[in-house]
C-alpha cells in the first residue's frame, strides 16, 4: 500500500467519524425532541383531565343554582301569601274597631 492510498484511507475514515459523531448529535437531538412531545402530551392530557372535571363542577354548580332560584322563588311567592294576608286580617281588624 503507497502512501496516497493510506492518506486517503486517513481520509475517508476522519469523515466517517465525523459522519458518526452527526448522526450520534442528530439522534441525541431526536430523543430529547421525543422525550419533550411526550411531556407535552402528559401535560395536554393533564389538562384534558382537569377540563372535563372543571366541566363537570360547572355542571353541578349551574344545576345547583338553578334549584336555589327555584326555592327563592317560591319563598318569596309564600311571603307575598303571607303578607297579603296579614295585610286583611289588619285590614279587617281596623275596620272592626
Amino acid at each position: 500500500m503507497s502512501e496516497t492510498d493510506s492518506n486517503l484511507i486517513e481520509i475517508a475514515r476522519r469523515r466517517l467519524a465525523i459522519a458518526l459523531d452527526a448522526l450520534d448529535a442528530a439522534c441525541e437531538r431526536r430523543g430529547d425532541a421525543d422525550r419533550h412531545q411526550e411531556a407535552l402530551m402528559q401535560q395536554i392530557e393533564a389538562l384534558g383531565d382537569d377540563r372535563a372535571r372543571l366541566a363537570s363542577e360547572l355542571d353541578h354548580a349551574a344545576a345547583r343554582g338553578r334549584g336555589l332560584e327555584a326555592a327563592n322563588r317560591d319563598v318569596a311567592e309564600r311571603l307575598t301569601t303571607a303578607i297579603d294576608t296579614i295585610n286583611g286580617i289588619l285590614k279587617k281588624s281596623a275596620a272592626a274597631e
